[in-house]
């Protein structure tokens, strides 16, 4: 699930990009969690107030996906 809330962009168009950003990093990213890993819902939060570059959310999601994996498989 991704969501980008209202009061961080008020234009529509700008709250699509964002979650497109978002969900083009977990496909591009998401077999980083090994295949051992259970099942799992996982909710991204836009929460920074402006536009950032796409390569800033694929390391961003990268990070945040190695340290999901570290936390399940621990």
């Amino acid at each position: 699930m991704t969501s980008v809330s209202k009061r961080h962009f008020k234009h529509a168009v700008d709250r699509n990009r964002a979650k497109r950003q978002m969900r083009e990093a977990w496909r591009l990213n998401h077999d980083i969690l090994s295949p051992t890993t259970p099942p799992l819902n996982i909710a991204f939060v836009w929460l920074a107030d402006q536009p950032q570059p796409s390569e800033l959310v694929q390391r961003k999601m990268k990070k945040l996906l190695h340290r999901i994996d570290e936390q399940i498989n621990a």
